[in-house]
């Protein structure tokens, strides 16, 4: 016996129309009977297609501004009778009541009323009641109907009535899945917007955070090749990395959409023109000079070892001369908010290399990592520290460059792992010491990175010094300033290190810790 359900009665209620008309028409030329509501109706008769308006099944007329429609047993008992019952079926025919085969919703735009600004009472109106009824009516009686969510889904309903005469079970089992995923997304930002208002001024985080997100594809492997992986965007907004596309090159990896991010992130922080390049997580260069291609060489100067096939971001156009300037070096993906056809010319020579377009990074939402059985959830950490927030505690003020420099690379800092120390000298980092146990370590690292370019550089520390012992490898190597949270025991001990080496110091008071 076939699995497939005849699709000969309807109910299409969307708020985005696109493709409603042509869909009501080609299910009409099936010979579907429609029956809809409101904006929809208005919009398929229109169009041409005849339509069976909700009040005329009902018995009752749209009530409360469009708040009340479809919440009516006429409607709910044709979406939820389970056909391969005698009994719900008995009780149809009593009442007079047709079922529905296909239901067509898509719910008020929730979201994105949110993200616009909208009023509070604006953004009440845009919860959508009878929708996310009807999808989750329809969804759970999949063995009886189905229900399409997503317009994207209009031609492949069609194609299978128009083939099969109805929709499969595999399908609408699909489809089900589809449109609960569709309300858990909606019902979560829901709830997340109204546990924020509940929170107001509290000092806690609000007592409910949810995560709606969509794949975007399947990826080859996840961080290893037993593991299995795959891109997902934020269930409303521009999408990944800002609606980020790619341009040409090699299928995008799990290791590089993280290593991208972590570029860009630090990358759009910086001042227009800056370039950052990123290695397994951390970046090994940065630079702020007066052209992305100038930013770049300098970047690229910290750490041309670790450089190599790397991922390298731009604040800022990437243009043909850039373009030339990283024709020799190995890269896996360069991204940017914008780049140039004269760059995308010379980027089209390397087959392999993966060109990304972005938008720049807009910092919101949680700050969200799993853990066995729960989350940690926290505010993002944002740096915005200015230099009229920063305290000088030695006797030496620092220069105008030392503090260009300073301010640099505690933003720098602020995107290198922790334990975190960044040498920066003209504008561009010349050591980086990241991820180590012991805060000497990393300054060990940074010096020895940094060679005889240390001399005459800055240095920042995500974290207060519990010794003086990393700010005098520091000093040894020849930085002339520190920039550091304060805040330890020690503080006093580690001042006078400094002061007996002329080095200025800057305590910023707040930490950037990056685990």
């Amino acid at each position: 016996m076939s699995d497939v359900r005849e699709v000969r009665r309807a109910l299409v209620a969307v708020y985005d129309k696109a493709g409603a008309v042509e869909l009501g028409r080609a299910l009409a030329g099936l010979g579907v009977k429609i029956v809809s509501s409101g904006g929809t109706a208005k919009a398929l008769a229109s169009g041409g297609v005849p339509v069976t308006p909700v009040e005329e099944v009902t018995g009752s007329p749209e009530m409360l501004e469009g708040r009340v429609k479809t919440l009516h047993p006429r409607i709910h008992a044709g979406l939820l009778a389970d056909r391969r019952k005698p009994e719900h079926v008995r009780q149809l025919e009593e009442q007079g009541i047709e079922p529905f085969d296909l239901v067509v919703v898509n719910l008020y735009p929730f979201r994105e009323t949110v993200a616009s600004g909208a009023s509070f009472d604006d953004t009440i109106e845009k919860i959508d009641i009878g929708g996310p009824a009807m999808v989750r009516a329809a969804a759970k009686n999949f063995e009886s109907v189905g229900v399409v969510v997503d317009p994207a889904r209009y031609p492949e309903v069609l194609r299978e009535i128009e083939q099969e005469g109805g929709l499969s079970r595999e399908t609408r089992l699909a489809l089900a899945a589809a449109a609960f995923a569709h309300t858990a997304a909606y019902d979560a930002a829901v709830a997340g917007w109204f546990a924020e208002r509940t929170a107001g001024e509290a000092e806690e985080l609000p007592g409910f955070v949810g995560l709606a997100l969509e794949k975007v594809t399947d990826l080859r492997y996840g961080e290893n090749p037993h593991q299995r992986g795959a891109l997902f965007r934020e269930a409303a907004g521009p999408g990944v990395l800002g609606g980020a596309e790619v341009l040409q090159g090699k299928e995008m990896s799990f290791n590089n959409w993280l290593d991208v991010h972590a570029a860009y992130d630090l990358a759009g922080a910086l001042p227009e023109q800056a370039c950052v390049i990123v290695k397994h997580n951390n970046p090994c260069g940065a630079a702020a000079k007066s052209s992305v291609a100038e930013s770049y060489a300098a970047a690229f100067d910290c750490d041309r070892v670790s450089a190599f096939g790397g991922i390298v971001a731009f604040h800022g156009a990437c243009d043909a001369e850039v373009a030339r300037v990283m024709r020799e070096v190995f890269t896996e993906v360069v991204v940017a908010p914008e780049f140039t056809s004269e760059a995308l010319k010379a980027f089209s020579e390397r087959q392999n290399l993966r060109v990304v377009r972005a938008g720049l990074p807009m910092p919101h939402g949680w700050d969200v990592r799993t853990i066995a059985g729960g989350a940690l959830v926290q505010d993002r950490d944002i740096v915005i520290e200015t230099r009229g927030d920063l305290k000088v505690v030695s006797s030496r003020e620092p220069s105008p460059r030392e503090w260009d420099d300073l301010l640099l690379a505690w933003t720098i800092a602020w995107r290198v792992k922790s334990n975190t120390i960044v040498f920066v000298k003209d504008s561009a980092t010349v050591g980086v010491g990241a991820g180590q146990m012991s805060r000497v370590d990393s300054s060990w690292i940074a010096a020895r990175k940094a060679g005889e370019r240390a001399m005459g550089a800055v240095m920042a520390s995500d974290a207060f010094f519990p010794f003086p012992d990393a700010l005098e490898v520091a000093a040894d190597a020849g930085v002339t300033a520190v920039i550091h949270p304060g805040g330890s025991v020690r503080d006093e001990e580690v001042l006078a290190a400094a002061e007996a080496r002329g080095m200025a110091v800057v305590v910023t008071g707040r930490r950037h810790f990056r685990h």
